[in-house]
């Protein structure tokens, strides 16, 4: 596991999660993620998902799937009332499968 890995997917999904959510939030308004969220949520979270994945330079196809499983106990836990800690344990669920999943430097296969 690459704990450089887990940290910068951790920081990079957060961060364009939240600015995904700023962004959509300024010309539709809050009201609009109350009734819509549900649907609109999944997609942005696989948006955000293939930056990390471009921006980190992970596997696209392996990264979007982190991201489905991740979403997972997400959903759940938005469906019990639970957003925040919903959100919070998709990307920390989501850093861990990077992390997992990411390639090891050739340096660490010599050593």
């Amino acid at each position: 596991m690459s704990r450089r890995i887990l940290v910068l997917a951790a920081v990079a999904q957060t961060l364009f999660v939240g600015a995904l959510s700023v962004a959509l939030v300024i010309p539709l308004g809050s009201a609009f993620f109350k009734h819509w969220g549900w649907l609109l949520g999944p997609g942005a979270w696989l948006l955000c998902a293939f930056g990390t994945a471009l921006l980190l330079g992970l596997p696209r196809l392996r990264t979007l799937t982190g991201a489905v499983l991740a979403g997972i106990p997400s959903a759940i836990a938005v469906v019990a009332g639970e957003h925040t800690a919903g959100e919070v344990a998709a990307i920390i669920l989501f850093a861990c499968w990077c992390a997992w999943r990411a390639p090891l430097p050739i340096a660490a296969l010599h050593s």
